[in-house]
C-alpha cells in the first residue's frame, strides 16, 4: 500500500490508498439492466408499423448474471427463428458490454405478427 497526501489543511494526515478488490462492489438494480435488454430489442427488431408495441424487458440478476425474458412483436412474413436469435444476440452483446454481466439465458416472446404487404399482394385474408 502507498500512502497519499491529503488536502492542503491536511498535511500531516497520510490517506491510504485502498485495493479495487477491497472496496466493495457495485450493484445494478434489475430494473436498469431491464431496460437496457428493452433498448437492445428494440435495436435488433427495427422499425415496426405504429401500432406496435415497444419491445419490453423483465430481468431477474442472480449472482451476476443476468436472466432476460423480451416481448417483442414483430413483422411477418418473416423467418421468425431467426429474428429471434438476432434479438437474442443483441440483448447478449449490449448487457455484457454495457452492464458487465453474463447473459446465460434470453427468453425472446413473440407477442404479435404484423402482417406487411409486399408488392401486388391482394388485400383481404390471408392464409
Amino acid at each position: 500500500m502507498t500512502a497519499v497526501s491529503a488536502g492542503a489543511g491536511e498535511l500531516d494526515r497520510p490517506l491510504t490508498v485502498v485495493p479495487p478488490g477491497e472496496r466493495g462492489a457495485t450493484r445494478i438494480a434489475d430494473r436498469v439492466v431491464a431496460k437496457i435488454a428493452s433498448q437492445a430489442a428494440r435495436e435488433a427488431v427495427g422499425t415496426l408499423p405504429p401500432d406496435a408495441g415497444r419491445p419490453s424487458a423483465t430481468v431477474v440478476v442472480h449472482r451476476e448474471a443476468a436472466h432476460v425474458r423480451v416481448h417483442v412483436e414483430l413483422d411477418y412474413p418473416c423467418d421468425v427463428g431467426a429474428r429471434c436469435r438476432q434479438v437474442r444476440r443483441h440483448v447478449v452483446e449490449r448487457v455484457g458490454s454495457l452492464v458487465g454481466m453474463q447473459v446465460p439465458e434470453v427468453v425472446v416472446q413473440v407477442e404479435r405478427l404484423h402482417l406487411v404487404a409486399g408488392p401486388g399482394a391482394v388485400q383481404g385474408r390471408t392464409r
